[in-house]
């Protein structure tokens, strides 16, 4: 496997008593796009704001490139697209002006052609003044800015926030064209979708702490099962307790949903010992798994 691009040790952060993040380590590698998952207030632009160097860490190290986050940060910058959570624009300039702007402070300049599409691909009026857009207008100026230099990796905070699903679909196709490129997106999002539609890989943050990270694919496949079972016999009461991690949900007379975190082939053989008349199959999203880890049995993953 190649050196990581991102890569964290123990970093850790904290505001006064309050705790940002604590003890994040975790690899992202070229190419790949990395999800990083987690409700808001979990810490995930508090990583973001330590990789740019926006803030320093307490305690840990991090580094973008091999280079040192703090020592580094203005080389590191040149390599970086970054779109923030949280916007701030000179209002008096025009959408154009912010992006001449930024392209100046670019060793590498923007290609004209690219800016242009993708200007017109997220529907981007560059001739007006950012105090008269809207917060999606603003969304997009800061993709625009993000993408423009084709970076070697982005670093997006929220990046669809404020705009429509047209226009999330063309951010969520511009992300995979930069993977295919051999570029390498860190993706920060409470939107599950969005996660699950492009990213590889996926770490999961609660309460500052990274509590795991998966690859997509695995992640759903390793969590539990959903199945909707029509039995010939009634399930007794208290018959699949002797399992564990079942759980069962009558939705018509030996009509029954079945969620199963374990001992699936155990739980196969019992229900057909009650008459296994139909089984469907239903689709765990990453929304689901995510629930396993902040809603019941969020702490069995702590």
């Amino acid at each position: 496997m190649s050196e990581p691009v991102i890569q964290t040790e123990n970093l850790t952060v904290y505001y006064g008593k309050r705790r940002g993040i604590i003890d994040v380590a975790l690899d992202v590698y070229e190419g790949e796009v990395f999800g990083f998952l987690g409700p808001n207030g979990a810490g995930k632009t508090t990583t973001l704001r330590v990789l740019l160097d926006v803030i320093r860490p307490t305690a840990g190290h991090a580094a973008i490139f091999g280079m040192d986050t703090q020592r580094d940060g203005v080389a590191i910058r040149q390599r970086v697209g970054y779109v923030p959570g949280e916007l701030a624009y000179p209002e008096m300039m025009r959408g154009r002006e912010y992006l001449n702007m930024i392209n100046s402070i670019r060793t590498e300049k923007a290609d004209p052609e690219y800016r242009r599409q993708l200007c017109s691909r997220f529907d981007l009026d560059v001739s007006r003044r950012i105090r008269a857009y809207s917060r999606g207008n603003k969304q997009k100026l800061a993709l625009v800015a993000a993408f423009m230099h084709q970076p070697d990796l982005l670093i997006l905070d929220e990046p669809t926030g404020g705009l429509d699903p047209l226009i999330q679909q063309q951010v969520m196709e511009t992300v995979r064209e930069a993977k295919e490129d051999g570029r390498t997106v860190f993706f920060s999002s409470h939107i599950l979708p969005e996660v699950q539609a492009v990213c590889d890989r996926v770490g999961i943050i609660r309460d500052g702490k990274l509590i795991a990270i998966e690859h997509v694919d695995s992640l759903l496949k390793r969590q539990f099962h959903r199945l909707q079972i029509r039995l010939m016999e009634p399930v007794p009461e208290g018959y699949f307790e002797s399992l564990g991690g079942v759980i069962v949900t009558e939705i018509a007379p030996q009509l029954f949903n079945f969620e199963v975190r374990e001992n699936l082939p155990e739980f196969m053989y019992m229900a057909s010992n009650l008459g296994i008349e139909d089984v469907v199959t239903q689709g765990v999203s990453l929304e689901d798994v995510f629930l396993t880890y902040y809603g019941k049995g969020a702490n069995n993953h702590a």
